[in-house]
Formats: C-alpha cells, structure tokens, sequence
C-alpha cells in the first residue's frame, strides 16, 4: 500500500468530487424517472391551465413515454457505470487488489440509499411538484440524447420482431377509463371514494360498453293502449297507470301505431268537452289517433351514451326497442338512463318498491329474478359476471343450461343459488349467497 501523502493527493480528490457528482446526477435521473411517470396528467393538465410553465414542459414531455424512459435511462446508466469505474480505479488505488470488492460493496450501498431509494421516495411523494421541477432539465436531456436513443428504439424493435413480437409506440397500456375505473376501486378499498360516488362514476363511464337491450324494460312487462277500445275505457287505463307515455298499438301488439302523452290526452278530452262546439259533442267522438305521437324505434344493440345524446338531440325521452327483424323487444326511456349512473329514481306515482337488499339469517339474500346482474351487484356489492346474461335468473339458466325447477341449488362464480319461485318457463325468485 502507498504512503499517505501518495494516496490522498489532488487525483484522489478529484476523483471523490466526480463520484460525488456523478451520484447527485444519478439521484437526479431515478428521482425524474419516478416523478415523470408517477405524475397523474389530469393533475398536470389542472397546474397548467393555472399558468406552470413546469407543469406544461413535463406534459410535453410525457407525451411519448419510450423516448422519455429512454433518455432517462440512458443517462443514469452513464453516470452510474462512470461512477463505479472511477470508484473502483480509487480503492483499487488504496487497497490494491482487493479494492474491486470494496468499490463494489461502497457504491452499491451509496447508489442504492442515495440514488435510488431516497430520490425516488421523494419523487413518489411529491410527484406532480417534482415533475414540474425537473422537466426543464429533462427536457434538454431528452433533446441531446434523442439520436441515440432513436437509434437504440429501432434495434431493440428490430429485436423482438425475429422473436415475434410486434410493438406499437402509440398504444398506450391502460386506457383513461381503466386508469379511472381502477383509481375509484382504489379508492374505495382505501375508504377514501364512497360506495355511491364510486356506482356513480363507474356507471357513467360504463354507458360506452352497455347497449339499450340490458336495461330495456321487456315487452312482456310494457302496459299498452288498444287504438279499438272506447274512448271512455282508453282514459280510465291511462288515469289508472303510472305512467306518463304508454304505447298504443292496433289489433296485435306487435303493431304500435303511435304513442300517447297523458298531458295531450288530457288536452283533447278537455277540447272534447269544454270546446266551442262541445255541445254538439261527446266522449264518444273522441279518437285516440288524433292525439298520439309518431313512434320513435331504436335498435337493440345501440350504446347507452350514444342513446342519450339522442333523446338529448331529439327533445324526447321514450324509445321502443326492436330487434334486426324489427321486432318490439321493450322500451328505454331517458330515466332508466340515468338510474344506471344515480341509482333508482321514483316519484310518488312509482309503485313501491322494494326496499334495499336485507340479508337473511344465513346471510343469503332473496332477489327477484327479473333484477339485473349489475343492480345486484351494486346493492350486495358483489362481482357476478353479466357478460352472457343481464338479470339473475338468465344467469341461473345460462350456467344450468336448462330452465331449473323450484328448489333446486346450484354453485357457480362463488355464490349459491336456489330457485324458490317458478312462474312456467320463468324463474321468479330466487335465493343468493357467496359461499
């Protein structure tokens, strides 16, 4: 071993000071790396609408993630390797031989506590901050070694393409309603989203992926008018239904002719009646044709956002469902719509319904089997899958592939099912509980 004096001389000094420095670059590069890609854009978008030139730079900048990730990881694994290759020169100086050991004992412990763990915790921490501070610097660095790192980006691509694998710079790994979705379960688990806000949001975000069959109310549960009957039977059943609209058909069902709005039926009975020539008038003069509106038919398949903006554009809020042979198959309205992003929404004219899912003692739950999968889901706060069917019992049919009889028990997805209730080919109640 040499001297002192030999030892510690200018050299040794200003290898130190690289070192030193080069560590501080490393901090820097996994300190930006951590911070740029655990910055939440919407955040960054809200900064820079406020006026943060960082907060701008760093959107810039992550907007294409591979050169980004590349020039930053370029950089710190220069200055990482240059580190160690000036601390293993220093120690092999001091140590002789066995300074390679030391060197790489040293900086291991120093990159990974100064380096890697303390930048990056900070960077986690303060994300957005960190990502509008270090994006100016970022910024030049992604410019300078942009060729390099272009050149690296085609040969890893030429790469993976002998071993298959296609790669596609512009997709994207999550896209915004996954990241939502998967920030409001977050959320939720943490206690920090509440069940409604997160059913809410999730169900405002599910209306692109859900089509008007799964909420429609079936044909076989719509109350309609019968163009044929007396006036006086025809305003007796619209004073009788809660409903403001009701379809009206001609001979057969099948065949809606239009559909009426109580407030018009009121108005021509009441021109019936009270008119200028009401004398020479009665009930029985009253036509249904004269009053109802033109029917407005949607297809079965179409988007529920999509079905909205259409009721939105068109001024109305009642649709009735056909199939690709133009069969009625149900109807939507506008309130189904939103009861899928707010829940149930009555009035006093709504029958009562029934109150929120209570458990049974054994902790089973009796639903009706006409409740839809994801009602259910968002009452008992369950995750049955309603993929291959939208209510309860069509889950129950679908996975028995038969019609099942009453008390009989099947186990599928985790639950327990049992028919309690059959109604001929239809499965009325039924009991369900996780196993």
């Amino acid at each position: 071993m040499d001297d002192t004096s030999t030892i510690f001389d200018t050299a040794f000094w200003v290898t130190s000071g690289g070192i030193v420095v080069l560590l501080l670059l490393s901090a820097f590069f996994s300190g930006s790396e951590t911070a740029l890609t655990a910055a939440s854009r919407g955040k960054l978008r809200s900064q820079a609408d406020k006026g943060s030139p960082g907060a701008v730079r760093a959107l810039k900048i992550t907007e294409d993630n591979e050169r980004l990730i590349g020039s930053v990881l370029l950089g710190n694994n220069l200055v990482n390797i240059l580190a160690a290759s000036l601390a293993t020169a220093l120690f092999t100086k001091i140590f002789g031989e066995s300074g390679v050991a030391w060197a790489t004992l040293v900086m291991t412990l120093l990159v990974l506590v100064f380096a890697e763990v303390l930048p990056k915790t900070y960077a986690i921490t303060n994300s957005e901050t960190a990502a509008a501070k270090v994006s100016g610097p970022i910024s030049v660095v992604v410019l300078v070694f942009a060729p390099m790192v272009t050149a690296v980006r085609a040969l890893v691509r030429g790469m993976l393409n002998l071993f298959g694998v296609e790669t596609d710079p512009d997709s994207h790994i999550l896209s915004v309603h996954e990241e939502i979705a998967g920030a409001l379960a977050l959320g939720h688990e943490e206690g920090v989203v509440h069940k409604e806000q997160r059913d809410r949001l999730l169900g405002a975000l599910d209306l692109s992926e859900r089509d008007v069959e799964e909420i429609m109310l079936h044909r076989s549960e719509i109350e309609m008018i019968n163009a044929e009957d007396a006036p006086e039977a025809i305003i007796s059943q619209c004073l009788r239904s809660p409903h403001t609209r009701l379809p009206v058909y001609r001979n057969e069902q099948e065949n809606i002719v239009g559909v009426m709005h109580a407030k018009d039926l009121l108005r021509a009975v009441d021109k019936t009646l009270r008119g200028q020539d009401r004398a020479s008038r009665s009930l029985s003069d009253f036509d249904i044709m004269d009053v109802v509106r033109k029917p407005y038919f949607v297809p079965e398949t179409t988007a529920l956002d999509d079905q909205m903006r259409q009721f939105l554009r068109l001024h109305t809020h009642f649709a009735l469902v056909v199939d690709e042979y133009g069969a009625l198959q149900g109807l939507i309205t506008l309130e189904d719509i939103l009861e899928e992003i707010v829940g149930e929404i009555t009035d006093e004219f709504d029958v009562a319904e029934v109150e929120a899912l209570k458990p049974e003692t054994d902790g089973s739950y009796l639903v009706e089997g006409a409740m839809t999968i994801r009602d259910l889901n968002r009452m008992a706060d369950w995750s049955l899958p309603d993929e291959e069917a939208n209510t309860v019992a069509g889950l129950v049919i679908h996975e028995a592939q038969s019609i099942p009889t009453r008390g009989q028990v099947f186990s599928f997805h985790g639950f327990r099912f049992e028919v309690v209730e059959r109604l001929h080919n239809r499965l009325t109640k039924l009991k369900v509980r996780p196993l």
